[in-house]
């Protein structure tokens, strides 16, 4: 079983892409994230048409995630984590789904950038960061086959990252930040990519400015977090890095886990 997750900035502008990619690697599960489209606009059809049934969380012109699956519709089991957003009445974004694949416990997350540090994105990002590490605690608890993916938007480690120096003010990489991806981890959880890469260097988002794909200027933010009941039968990781060179591409790419059969 592949999981698969792909923050893909606009699945609107990205469709071709995507669906290259489905049809090219066929993963189980594909969670993705940025989908940036409204439910009524999210293209379930282009899926079907390939095997894949889907469910999704939209929101206009930002965040938005989707989880898909091959052959299977996924059963639904949540949706957010009732965190309002930054500005007084925003209400909630669109930044959390979840559901059942297979008997496996799919969490698919955008979680919030933090910028600019400091100020009231960061503090969102803390406050939503605590909120998923609660939920986390119930998967946890549940002792259910579970795997929490998508873009966390934090750089764990100086060596997830080509230059700490040249991100060291960004709210990716800020010590609180980082210690709050740690006490998830704390709480039993295992960093799939991080765990069959221990030296790190290997980066998921590249930045389209300044030449950070030509220069492998990149980070690791996409992560894939398994429970002990998943951790077990861990198999194989990747990161699809062509993806990011094709044209018209997400300035993310590609990362997945292969599980054993249960």
């Amino acid at each position: 079983m592949r999981i698969a997750t792909f923050n893909i900035n606009g699945i609107k502008a990205r469709l071709p892409r995507l669906i290259e990619w489905l049809e090219e690697t066929r993963p189980t599960v594909a969670c993705l994230q940025e989908i940036k489209s409204q439910d009524d606009g999210f293209p379930a059809d282009e899926f079907e048409k390939i095997g894949y049934h889907a469910i999704w969380h939209g929101q206009k012109s930002f965040n938005g995630v989707a989880i898909l699956a091959d052959g299977v519709k996924p059963e639904e089991t949540q949706r957010g984590l009732g965190v309002d957003g930054p500005k007084e009445g925003e209400g909630e974004q669109a930044r959390y789904l979840e559901a059942h694949v297979n008997g496996v416990r799919i969490a698919c997350l955008y979680l919030p950038n933090g910028n600019p540090h400091p100020g009231p994105k960061f503090d969102y990002k803390l406050a939503w960061m605590e909120k998923l590490r609660a939920r986390m605690r119930e998967l946890w608890q549940s002792e259910q086959p579970t795997i929490v993916t998508g873009d966390f938007n934090v750089i764990p480690h100086d060596d997830d990252v080509w230059s700490p120096k040249a991100m060291q003010d960004d709210a990716l990489m800020q010590p609180e930040s980082r210690d709050a991806y740690q006490r998830q981890l704390a709480d039993g959880w295992t960093d799939a990519v991080r765990t069959l890469n221990p030296r790190g260097g290997v980066w998921t988002f590249w930045d389209y400015q300044r030449g950070a794909w030509q220069r492998d200027h990149g980070f690791r933010i996409d992560h894939c977090l398994l429970s002990p009941e998943l951790a077990d039968r861990l198999t194989a990781v990747g990161v699809d890095k062509d993806y990011r060179g094709r044209e018209k591409a997400s300035d993310h790419t590609p990362v997945w886990v292969e599980l054993a059969d249960g």
